[in-house]
């Protein structure tokens, strides 16, 4: 067991980063992922520490980055629950607005 799961759309982010990576170079595409998916098992360990982002979302949320993705997730889940896979240069406010879609 991998100690996290997915909310719906944040699996279907993972697909969508994946598929816009693998446009160019889908061995990068699964690095991209295998990186992801490795620091998913070390939140999942130690799933505080993550950084809480009050700009994005008044929810109990915390937020780690992963090359240039920012994961979501809810730290006192269990599984761990990532909520969310964003790019970390998207607009603050659409962040928010997914966020805030996504329960």
């Amino acid at each position: 067991m991998s100690g996290y799961a997915f909310h719906p759309e944040a699996f279907a982010d993972l697909d969508e980063i994946w598929e816009y990576i693998a446009q160019d170079n889908s061995d990068a595409a699964d690095r991209v992922l295998a990186d992801i998916h490795s620091v998913l098992r070390n939140l999942a360990a130690s799933p505080h520490i993550g950084h809480k982002r009050p700009d994005l979302t008044a929810r109990p949320l915390r937020f780690h980055v992963v090359r240039e993705y920012l994961i979501v997730y809810a730290p006192d889940e269990k599984p761990l629950w990532v909520v969310a896979v964003l790019h970390g240069r998207r607009n603050p406010r659409l962040m928010a607005a997914i966020l805030h879609d996504r329960p």
